[in-house]
């Protein structure tokens, strides 16, 4: 099967070797084509190229490898290697789905078509947008020249999360400093998860009681939701992990190794000395999704929140971290959302009307507070109610929680996610709902 892709991505550039003339006349049409070979976009193709068939579903990716990017804390914390996270593209794209391997520089939807980055022009009769986030390093004046050196590392990137750990080891004492941005960003857990890490590793280390623990985070608590963010606030305290509302981190000094804040609240600036820095970066919408009409005014894919239809062409669905869903960008999410997507664009395809499911907000971020500690925070982005699986109360720390996350989750990801049958636990909530009644 992989020589068999690599022929198509030789075949793909002949393919599409005329100029398109008009935009009525793509160089190739497909009935679905399908931005973005993350997790939703190979849950959605996968299913859908089951059923059309050859030749009806195209994903456009540019991208080389597929990461299973929950797995980067753990990479980070020293508990898994990255290796684990990464498969080749061509692996992971459904056998019987086009892979279009260019990135996308405009979306067309008045004329339904698709603009490359070869000047080649896809046509469809429906899109599915989902491209994911974009990361945009160079909001932080300093950022992107000294990331990977110096302390200064993020699990928000393939490389300088290879790193991590690496930094964390080293570290002999001071100020590790973590930050959280203000801006949306994926798995909105994940920062506050490498500073409990990072924080049993340096008692491990037996450098505890030479370093400040510093969490300054653009947020107005330590996580959105309060049902488990109290619970994580009091970890944090007895701990002793400073937290610090409203700051965000605006520049990086490296050569002086300062950090400087401003605080959201007063405006005022302030400079932090580092040792270690762990950096979540201020990320946004694609920017061939903002200067496109399917988007809002923040720029993300504009659709309702509960079909995932967008609110402006009928055709066009979109999933996961580019769309304006008001939930939490997790690859949970995407479980839920995946299957409400797919059922209502079927019933387009097969030109019945139903009364269309709808997402109701579900994700979940589960709360890595130490190597063998978990809390399963699962609830709805839409209330902040929880929507928890299991019939117990899972604001509580569990070692059990730590292996599904780190062991089993990650199986039923590529091998369930991707291939589009894995469309969520509400089946397994619902079967648990007598005994949680009780």
């Amino acid at each position: 099967m992989l020589a068999a892709r690599s022929r198509f991505a030789s075949i793909a550039k002949r393919t599409f070797a005329t100029e398109a003339t008009t935009a009525a006349t793509p160089d190739k049409k497909y009935k679905v084509v399908v931005v973005g070979a993350g997790p939703g976009g190979l849950s959605v193709s996968s299913t859908l190229s089951k059923m059309l068939g050859k030749d009806q579903v195209a994903v456009i990716d540019p991208a080389d490898y597929h990461y299973y990017q929950p797995l980067w804390t753990y990479v980070g914390g020293g508990l898994k290697s990255f290796s684990e996270s990464k498969r080749p593209m061509e692996s992971v794209v459904p056998e019987k789905a086009d892979w279009i391997k260019e990135r996308v520089t405009k979306l067309d939807p008045d004329n339904n078509q698709i603009a490359l980055g070869d000047g080649k022009t896809v046509g469809y009769d429906y899109l599915v947008v989902a491209a994911g986030i974009q990361i945009n390093w160079d909001q932080v004046k300093g950022l992107k020249e000294t990331l990977g050196k110096n302390g200064v590392t993020s699990n928000y990137s393939p490389e300088s999360v290879q790193k991590t750990y690496k930094f964390i080891q080293e570290f002999k004492g001071g100020n590790a400093l973590f930050t959280f941005p203000n801006t949306p960003l994926k798995c909105p857990g994940a920062p506050t998860k490498i500073v409990f890490l990072a924080e049993e590793a340096f008692r491990l280390q037996g450098v505890r009681d030479k370093t400040n623990v510093i969490y300054n985070t653009s947020l107005g608590k330590i996580f959105g939701v309060d049902h488990y963010g109290r619970v994580l606030q009091k970890l944090a305290d007895e701990r002793g992990i400073q937290v610090n509302f409203q700051h965000e981190l605006i520049e990086i000094k490296s050569d002086d190794r300062k950090a400087i804040f401003r605080n959201n609240a007063n405006k005022e600036t302030k400079t932090f000395d580092y040792d270690f820095m762990h950096v979540a970066p201020p990320q946004g919408a694609p920017t061939f999704i903002k200067e496109s009409k399917l988007a809002d005014a923040a720029g993300f894919v504009d659709v309702n929140k509960e079909t995932l239809r967008s609110t402006k062409y009928k055709n066009v669905f979109s999933l996961g971290d580019c769309s304006n869903i008001p939930t939490s960008k997790t690859a949970a999410a995407i479980t839920a959302e995946s299957g409400v997507l797919k059922r209502n664009l079927i019933a387009d395809l097969e030109g019945k009307t139903i009364e269309e499911s709808k997402y109701d907000g579900y994700t979940s971020c589960p709360l890595i507070v130490g190597r063998e500690q978990l809390i399963l925070a699962e609830f709805s982005g839409f209330n902040g109610q929880p929507l928890e699986t299991f019939p117990v109360d899972q604001r509580t720390v569990s070692q059990a929680a730590q292996y599904l996350n780190m062991e089993v989750i990650p199986s039923i990801y590529w091998n369930g996610l991707l291939n589009g049958v894995w469309t969520g636990p509400s089946a397994v909530r619902n079967a648990f709902s007598a005994f949680r009644n009780n």
